[in-house]
């Protein structure tokens, strides 16, 4: 059975990605987001009836747009590029893993002030009083979380639904890291943009839980440790789907996650996931390690699933 042209534009997508990150200019996320920011400034009031249409006219356009391009497709060559291509804007493994080095690097060199300012890359947390530790912990928990994030669930959605699957679910999640958070400005306006993002998340991140686990031996964890932790602490976690992933990692490499956090001045106290050592920097590279692992055999499982479901129909 010769390879569908969907599942060959994601395995091909994920290349790109991987060889060359994300588009350094005119990045189309990039420009969704200023697009999303011009809308705001129309449609904002503190109503959740708002935040939905927001959520919506955003979302609908793009997946109408993923459609358009879907039915212009009929051409496997250019079928199998335009996959490709959306893949590689979507996906953000390799940035992931970059940025994380980055701080790895910093934190090795005792940079920790370089190393504060670079975490604003990976996450949104204060870190004005993080230690050299605090920091490493901040980037093992960036990293399984957008291991989910930025790869696994995309990938999902991308072999589920095709073209207009991954350009819906990299919207929605572009609108949850915008609006989506508990702040008093989007506590009603982002609330449709936060729950349809972990509706979009749901599932992709158990699967990144499971892929996790099946990775976990290359870091020399125990696979059935990891399933043993994601089940045990993964709801404890305050968001329904980072938590599962988050646990998953301390399962894997051996770690305890979690501990106070503190986001735009707000101290979030959240509970301690895995039973292992505390995260030091040098775990850095083995959660990339792990985080790379996971997004190759969540490549190929998206391809043979998209090529299953090509089949079935």
């Amino acid at each position: 059975m010769r390879l569908p042209e969907d599942a060959l534009g994601l395995i091909l997508g994920f290349l790109a990605d991987l060889l060359f990150a994300d588009p350094r200019r005119y990045h189309p996320v990039a420009l969704f987001g200023r697009l999303a920011e011009k809308l705001e400034r129309v449609l904002y009031r503190d109503s959740r009836i708002r935040g939905l249409w927001f959520a919506f006219l955003l979302t609908g356009g793009v997946t109408a747009f993923g459609y358009l391009i879907s039915w212009q497709s009929h051409n496997p060559s250019v079928r199998i590029i335009a996959v490709a291509s959306i893949t590689w804007i979507v996906l953000g493994g390799t940035s992931l893993i970059r940025e994380a080095e980055a701080m790895a690097d910093s934190l090795g060199g005792n940079d920790v002030p370089a190393a504060r300012i670079r975490l604003g890359s990976l996450c949104g947390r204060d870190a004005t009083s993080l230690d050299a530790n605090a920091l490493a912990r901040a980037t093992v928990e960036s990293v399984a979380e957008n291991t989910s994030d930025a790869v696994v669930a995309p990938l999902f959605w991308g072999a589920l639904l095709g073209i207009p699957g991954l350009l819906a679910y990299r919207a929605l999640n572009t609108l949850d890291a915008m609006v989506g958070h508990r702040s008093p400005r989007y506590a009603n306006f982002g609330m449709a943009a936060a729950k349809l993002d972990d509706f979009a998340n749901f599932i992709p991140a158990r699967l990144a839980g499971f892929l996790t686990a099946f990775c976990a031996p290359i870091v020399g964890g125990s696979s059935v440790e990891t399933v043993r932790v994601m089940f045990r602490d993964g709801s404890h976690h305050p968001s329904p789907n980072a938590g599962q992933v988050e646990a998953a990692f301390a399962g894997a490499l051996g770690l305890t996650v979690g501990g106070v956090n503190v986001y735009a001045g707000v101290v979030d106290d959240r509970p301690r996931l895995g039973h292992g050592k505390t995260v030091e920097v040098s775990d850095i590279g083995r959660a990339n390690r792990l985080s790379r692992a996971v997004q190759i055999v969540a490549v190929l499982v998206a391809a043979l699933a998209s090529a299953f479901l090509w089949w079935l129909s």
